[in-house]
């Protein structure tokens, strides 16, 4: 998301607008995690500008994420499917992120 490490990324990747998709998340310290539940969690939805931008996109995500498909919910009610990575890794010390807004939890100063 806007403001956040990873964001880096997206270098070029154009912003369709804010969104949710169903599932928990957790707050893995460093960075939130997307696991099955049956909340809603929020996010950001990105149009990448070529698709080879994905591998790069993966390994920035790390080993304990799985990219899969699934349906976004976005503010304006469209229901586009998407990439979103799950988190497969370690939870010993992970935190349930109740209402799924990570900004919320750990809001950020700078938004770019």
């Amino acid at each position: 998301m806007r403001g956040y490490g990873l964001h880096r990324v997206l270098a070029g990747a154009a912003l369709v607008g804010e969104g949710s998709v169903r599932g928990l998340l957790l707050d893995l310290g460093r960075y939130p995690g997307l696991v099955e539940g049956a909340g809603r969690v929020l996010g950001e939805l990105y149009r990448l500008p070529v698709a080879e931008l994905l591998p790069t996109v993966d390994r920035a995500e790390g080993y304990n994420f799985e990219r899969r498909r699934t349906t976004v919910t976005l503010a304006d009610g469209r229901r586009p499917r998407a990439w979103v990575y799950r988190y497969r890794g370690p939870r010993g010390r992970a935190v349930p992120i109740a209402d799924g807004n990570y900004r919320r939890a750990h809001p950020t100063r700078r938004l770019e």
